[in-house]
């Protein structure tokens, strides 16, 4: 694998809130995306996702409650809990999850 500049990485996609693999780790996934403003659809997963903030925030809802993951920060999102992106969002994230009916599948 070579070098990847995240920023510039993300900021080439077409579309915010849509992510780019770009490996994987055992049975995670190593993603990035280009955050927006708008808010997204609230969903769960099977098992935990790490949401890394590499520049911007992130405004989540998680179970009903505001989060805010700053700039250099992580959160951690538990196993099975609803998760949904509240309005304010902006910047470059990284995902590490597994892939749902993928490689990380039982």
């Amino acid at each position: 694998m070579t070098v990847i500049n995240l920023n510039d990485t993300a900021a080439a996609l077409p579309d915010a809130w849509r992510s780019r693999v770009l490996g994987h780790i055992g049975p995670a996934c190593l993603k990035v995306l280009r955050m927006s403003e708008l808010p997204g659809e609230e969903e769960s997963h099977d098992a935990p996702e790490a949401l890394l903030v590499l520049d911007g925030r992130l405004e989540l809802d998680v179970r009903g409650e505001a989060v805010t993951v700053g700039t250099g920060e992580v959160y951690v999102v538990p196993a099975g809990a609803p998760h949904a992106v509240r309005p304010g969002s902006r910047g470059t994230l990284v995902i590490v999850e597994l892939e749902e009916g993928g490689r990380g599948a039982a």
